[in-house]
């Protein structure tokens, strides 16, 4: 049924043109029928790779040509289709395929590749299903629809670009991979057109897998604003009359940042943990882990560069609060009741040590998850081997953690032993903080025991326990230990 050439992109025996294509410099034409935004720019890309290339317009006359570069050919939609030796891109809006019903005979072999997006979500039938039903002796190729405009524009900077691709035709579609190659792009072949759908809605989606984890992070947020709501300005408000409204804009915000901040961190390793006592408790490696987890561990990159923003948000903020400037107050005043009891040496050596390791843990912590977010960058994480990117995630990450709990516990110091840190009888806001990093901490302590850490290791090289080996491949060396174990 194909009768496609095995020479991708050669040109053809023979054209029906009106108008011979043109001939001069060598190079394969290449037709766009439609001479808009992306065609212009699709047309810059291909003369910058050496083809020639010919628009196709309703009327030629109306399209300025200083708008396409030197050697683009301004034509009717006829005369560009009967010029291309191989390829025709189909840069017109899906409700305007009709129009082009008339050129079915030029069209008879060629790949016809359609760059249309969906307009909606969950359609019945792709754009290019019903071009490949309007056109069936043509090659219908989807594909270069998830490129801008300006990322055609942008030459070989953007290279790295993917491009997603799908045919029923296995030869057209090599055709437009190879083509994709030579504009500087990555294609990703995803199959036959019935692919399409998926990616004309491609473009449709707005962070697809960002959606759950800045979900969690937002809710985590608004439970410990309404927390320090509650506990700092609204029972006080009610109770005494007491008005700390002021705080909301700031104050109450630089109290949620780092409690959202090392709570999302500590989520990065739960499922980490979660997975390991899974597979000790299993003894295999070879069992999927459950849909949620699986889902909880793709999504760790994004859970750690929300942590990272809020812990920034939370070093901005703590500036402009001059939450250092507040604790010289606190000395000075200290220092000059101390004075006034009639105390010679008035140097705080409690609150110094407390604010300057509070301070140095904060701002090691935060260190060290900038580099964990720089490394989160393909650019940055593709120049590491496995074992490096491993030590800077894993290794690096635990120690982020491990700094950031520590910069928690300097500030509350011993307040959390004072019954005025419990107003109310609720517990200030960064103990709350404390548990689930604490959890994870242990939790990993204790998988570095070397009984569990050994065991582990050998089930992720591949050793199973005996309960899940074939019965012909348990060794003798491992009899049941009662009548269950067979």
């Amino acid at each position: 049924m194909e009768t496609d050439m095995e020479t991708p992109l050669l040109p053809s025996s023979a054209s029906d043109a009106s108008e011979p294509p043109p001939r001069h410099q060598g190079g394969t034409v290449i037709a766009i029928i439609g001479s808009g935004d992306f065609s212009r720019s699709l047309a810059i890309r291909l003369v910058a790779s050496g083809f020639r290339v010919v628009v196709g317009s309703r009327d030629p006359n109306r399209v300025a040509a200083g708008l396409f570069p030197d050697g683009v050919k301004l034509r009717s939609h006829r005369e560009a289709v009967s010029s291309a030796e191989r390829v025709v891109f189909a840069a017109v809006y899906p409700e305007h395929y009709s129009t082009l019903l008339g050129m079915r005979e030029q069209l008879v072999g060629k790949v016809l590749v359609d760059v249309s997006n969906a307009t909606e979500m969950n359609s019945e039938r792709s754009n290019a299903e019903k071009l490949a039903e309007l056109f069936p002796e043509s090659r219908v190729v989807k594909g270069f629809n998830v490129i801008s405009a300006w990322a055609l524009q942008a030459g070989a900077h953007d290279g790295s670009k993917q491009v997603l691709i799908c045919s029923d035709c296995s030869v057209s579609k090599s055709s437009v991979v190879q083509l994709a190659r030579r504009l500087g792009f990555s294609p990703v072949d995803l199959g036959g057109l019935c692919s399409s759908r998926d990616i004309e809605e491609a473009p449709l989606l707005l962070f697809p897998s960002w959606g759950a984890p800045i979900l969690a992070t937002f809710l985590l947020f608004l439970f410990f604003y309404g927390y320090n709501f509650l506990r700092r300005i609204l029972l006080p408000y009610l109770d005494h009359g007491e008005n700390n409204f002021y705080q909301l804009p700031l104050v109450a915000v630089n109290q949620t940042l780092p409690a959202v901040a090392l709570i999302t961190l500590a989520l990065v390793y739960l499922p980490g943990l979660l997975a390991a006592v899974l597979q000790l408790s299993r003894g295999t490696k070879y069992k999927r882990f459950p849909g949620w987890l699986d889902f909880w561990l793709c999504r760790r990159k994004h859970l750690g560069l929300l942590s990272f923003l809020c812990a920034a948000l939370h070093a901005v903020y703590s500036m402009c609060l001059t939450l250092r400037r507040a604790a010289g107050y606190t000395l000075l005043n200290a220092a000059y009741h101390q004075v006034k009891a009639g105390v010679e040496n008035s140097w705080v050596e409690k609150m110094v040590w407390r604010s300057d390791l509070y301070l140095s843990c904060g701002i090691l912590g935060f260190g060290v998850l900038s580099l964990l977010a720089v490394t989160s960058l393909p650019s940055v994480g593709n120049a590491l081997n496995w074992r490096e990117f491993t030590f800077v995630q894993s290794g690096l990450g635990y120690a982020a953690l491990t700094l950031s709990v520590m910069h928690t516990l300097f500030f509350g110091w011993d307040f959390t032993f004072s019954a005025e840190a419990y107003p109310y009888y609720l517990p200030p806001v960064y103990l709350l903080a404390l548990i689930l990093p604490c959890v994870v901490l242990v939790g990993r302590i204790l998988l570095a025991l070397p009984c569990l850490a050994f065991r582990l290791a050998k089930i992720r090289r591949g050793w199973e326990s005996a309960r899940h080996r074939p019965p012909n491949n348990r060794k003798e060396a491992d009899p049941p230990r009662n009548f269950g174990d067979v």
